[in-house]
């Protein structure tokens, strides 16, 4: 077929067997961007949406999306996370950088609970500020950072380190 792991030789979708794979320390980080109007920002920073704290609600909607992901993406699987941080960077006037950092102890990497993490910060900021700001923006949405797993460590500028292996 391909070296699409979640594909058997015909061509059928399939979890990606790792129960012969060890255990090791994994984490990911992934970012994305939220871009809006300068005033929207503001309300954000001042607190003064009339649904209260868009950075606390979306930093639990983030870190509650890690914990659901294999119910979100059909070929994930169900992992215990030891640990999920979303936080929030105002890259400029009118952009916010949010970045999810997702650990655990396991067989498979973590890549997917980053990225939904980031993933739903974002669109719960998009909802909490839609009444005033319908033109708001996401993306890109990527991931930043990979460590853990036969494939090594991953980072964005494009350095990697080990061998690719079929899911990290």
């Amino acid at each position: 077929m391909s070296d699409l792991t979640h594909f058997d030789e015909s061509g059928a979708s399939r979890m990606v067997d790792v129960g012969a794979k060890a255990v090791t320390s994994r984490m990911a980080r992934a970012e994305g961007f939220v871009s809006m109007l300068p005033e929207t920002l503001e309300l954000i920073q001042n607190k003064q949406l009339a649904k209260g704290d868009v950075f606390e609600v979306a930093r639990l909607a983030g870190i509650m999306a890690t914990k659901r992901t294999d119910e979100l993406i059909p070929l994930c699987h169900s992992l215990g996370l030891d640990s999920a941080t979303v936080d929030f960077q105002v890259v400029d006037q009118q952009s916010i950088r949010i970045e999810a950092t997702v650990k655990v102890e396991g067989k498979t990497g973590v890549e997917m609970e980053a990225l939904t993490a980031v993933s739903v910060a974002a669109l719960t900021i998009y909802d909490m500020c839609k009444a005033v700001d319908r033109a708001m923006s996401i993306g890109p949405i990527q991931l930043v950072e990979k460590l853990g797993g036969k494939s090594g460590h991953f980072l964005r500028d494009g350095e990697t380190r080990g061998e690719d292996d079929e899911e990290q």
